[in-house]
Formats: structure tokens, sequence, C-alpha cells
């Protein structure tokens, strides 16, 4: 195993940016800080955010109403200040890319228009172990459509023996009758890296539409949704986005969508902005995803969002990915031995690895108060870890493998 000399001497070499982060203090074990592997699930606070976030309160003190046009960074046009960075973030056009409600809402609000089922053609295609949300929002629609969600909801399952699913295996289920694909781009409970690009077409070759729910994806791997012609995607910001709990989400649409006679739920912000104060009966929907908008967007839940999307834009996600795929792997030699339920090869996984554990809830505890390593569990018996790229780092690795390896003793 790497001592604890050789993980500080990769961290001098291959530094990330834990400086701009706050990382909370540790409870127990022997260091001050935690060493954070859940930002699976809740990406830690950028330094910036709170004196950002004060600004933007303190243009309502100051302003009042009045604020929407003439605060330091104006709330009426406030959401456009999101889109460039999101859509570069997500490899899209600005036109296609809107930061707008939590992720589900936008899943539910794209299905609206992307899942138009017949009696021929009405199954939804998601992963077995797909996050239980997800699950909900698909079976909701189908029932709400008048079909059975037991039969008309696909759901994959590896192939016994195996943890993952195969690229190959996924496409073998795309038949006639499969109206939508709705899969995680990575994994919630394994952190497998899904083959985006193979899977969008062949689902569009069996006639399908292909979404991706992308909270685990976003801001964890670089990714291309214009040019690997998905049709629509939704995630949220509060993980690897570093936004706070329950963040402002976003959402994608393909441009060949864009000002198509789509079926949309429409609302103050869905009308085009240049004679939104026409104050007509009519939406007036813009060619852009900002059509799938509903009401105006609240600012200060906005201000996290954009100063962790200004992060991103300045350190660029393939240079993250790159330094991902260093540390993950790291952590995978520590933690050998264990059974890591996730890819083995980089190249199908995130900043992610999740072992397979008996007691995983209780050794989440074990790891914070007597450790202080924070990694989260899963029912029934799944631990994960998150070496973020942004914020963890090797002496982080070191103290989870080392910590691991008493507690499973």
């Amino acid at each position: 195993m790497s001592t604890e000399a050789e993980a500080l001497e990769l961290d001098a070499a291959d530094p990330g940016h834990r400086e701009l982060f706050d990382v909370p203090p540790a409870q127990g074990g022997d260091y001050p800080e935690v060493a954070y592997f859940a930002g699976n699930s809740l990406g830690l606070r950028p330094k910036a955010t709170r004196a950002e976030l004060l600004e933007d309160l303190d243009s309502w003190a100051a302003l009042g109403v009045e604020g929407h046009l003439d605060a330091a960074r104006p709330w009426l046009p406030y959401h456009e200040l999101l889109t460039g960075p999101a859509a570069r973030l997500v490899g899209a056009l600005p036109s296609e890319t809107v930061v707008m409600n939590t992720l589900t809402v936008n899943l539910h609000l794209l299905m609206v228009s992307f899942y138009r089922p017949t009696r021929s053609r009405h199954r939804i295609v998601i992963e077995d172990s797909a996050f239980p949300s997800d699950s909900y929002a698909v079976r909701s629609q189908v029932e709400f459509h008048g079909y059975d969600a037991e039969d008309a909801v696909i759901r994959l399952r590896p192939r016994p023996g195996e943890n993952s699913l195969r690229t190959a295996d996924v496409v073998e289920q795309l038949g006639g009758d499969v109206a939508l694909v709705l899969l995680g781009g990575v994994n919630y409970l394994t952190g497998e890296l899904m083959d985006i690009p193979t899977i969008t077409k062949a689902g569009h070759a069996a006639g399908a539409i292909v979404g991706w729910d992308l909270a685990h994806a976003a801001g964890n791997v670089p990714l291309a949704l214009h040019d690997w012609d998905v049709d629509f995607a939704a995630w949220c910001s509060y993980k690897y986005l570093n936004s706070g709990p329950g963040a402002i989400a976003g959402a994608f649409v393909h441009e060949r969508h864009l000002g198509a006679d789509l079926p949309r739920f429409e609302g103050w912000w869905s009308t085009d902005a240049k004679t939104r104060f026409e104050m007509t009966p009519e939406s007036r929907p813009p060619a852009t995803a900002d059509a799938w908008q509903v009401s105006n967007p609240p600012i200060f839940a906005m201000s996290p969002v954009r100063t962790s999307l200004e992060i991103f834009d300045k350190i660029g996600i393939e240079v993250l990915r790159e330094r991902s795929v260093r540390l993950t792997a790291y952590l995978a030699g520590l933690l050998a031995g264990l059974e890591v339920i996730t890819p083995a090869d980089p190249a199908r996984r995130g900043a992610q690895l999740s072992v397979r554990v008996p007691g995983a809830g209780a050794l989440s505890r074990r790891l914070r108060f007597e450790y202080g390593v924070i990694a989260d569990s899963r029912e029934p018996d799944v631990l994960r870890f998150a070496p973020v790229p942004l914020y963890s780092t090797y002496h982080d690795c070191w103290r989870a493998g080392a910590a691991m390896a008493e507690v499973t003793a």
C-alpha cells in the first residue's frame, strides 16, 4: 500500500484546487479536515459563493424592485449569465441550454414534449439501478398516458454475476415498441459511465427519442451533447457542480427541436423576452431552450450556480477529467482486495468507486466519526467514494484506503 509520504508527494506534483473550497472540519481521526468523498451527493461550497451571493442580496436591499434592471448583475436577464458556461460544460450550443428548476421537474417538462406514446410505441427504457426519482418520473408519465408501468417501463439489468451494463446489451433492448430511452449518463450506484454517443445513435436507429439524466455526469466527465445528437438532457447542480443543496438544475434540447411544433407546458418565462412585457395572453416562445422555462428565475438560488460555473469555465472540464482519472486510479489501488463494483476501465467510469461491503451504513458512520473520512452508503451494501478532482487530494485517498483496511479487517 502507498505510504502517507508518497501521497503527499503526489499532491505536491499534481495539486487540485482545494484552496477554492471550504472543507468541513473532521469530527474524528488525526487530521483537522475531513477527507471528503461525498461530492457525488453534495459538493463542497466554493469560498467565493458567500461573498457573491451577498452581493446579489445587497442589490435587493439597496434597490428594491429596481434591481431587475439596475443591480450590478441585473435580475431580469440574470439567467443568461449561466447559459454560456453551462453550454460549454455539457458540449452544447447556448441556444440549446437553459438553467432552470430542479432535475426531476425538468425531466417531466421535457417528457411532456418528447414522450409522445402511441399504442404500438409507448415503452420507456431505463436502468434497473436508476436513481429512484427517475423511476418514479417515468412510471408516472406512462401511467398519465394510460399505460401500465409494469409493462411499459423496460428496466435494464447487468448480466448475471456482473455489476455494470454492457453497451451491446442496452442496444439489444431498443426495439420498435420503445418510444423513449432515458438513462443516467453516469450511474449513481455503480459509477459506470455509459457510452452516450453509441446508445443515442442506436436509439435513433430504432426510432426512439433519447434523453439523458446527467446528474452524476455534468461536472464529472466531458460531454458533447450537441455532437452526440442527444435529443434532450437534464442535470442537477448540487453534486459535482458544487452549487448547494437543491440547487437550480440545467436542461438541454437539441437545436433540431428548437422552434418545432412540440407540446410544451408554458408560463411567464416561456415567451420571448423581447415581447414579454406586452402582456399578451398568448405565449410567443423563442426558438431556444428558453422556451421550456416556466417561471421567472430565483436569483438568489442562481447566484451559487453562476459562481460554480465560473470555476469550471476557468479550469476546464478536460483538465479536471485528466486529474480525475489519475486520482480515481490511485484510490482504486488503495481499495484493491475489496469488491469494487465500478468498472475497472477508466474510460467506463467517472470520479467514483463503489465498494460492496456488508454493513455499509455502519461502516460509513465509523469512517466519519473515527477517521474523519466522509463517504456515503446506499442500501443494502454499497459504500460510494467520489474523489472529486477539484478539491480531493491523494492524501485524502490515502486516508480512505488506510481507514477501509482497518474497518474491514
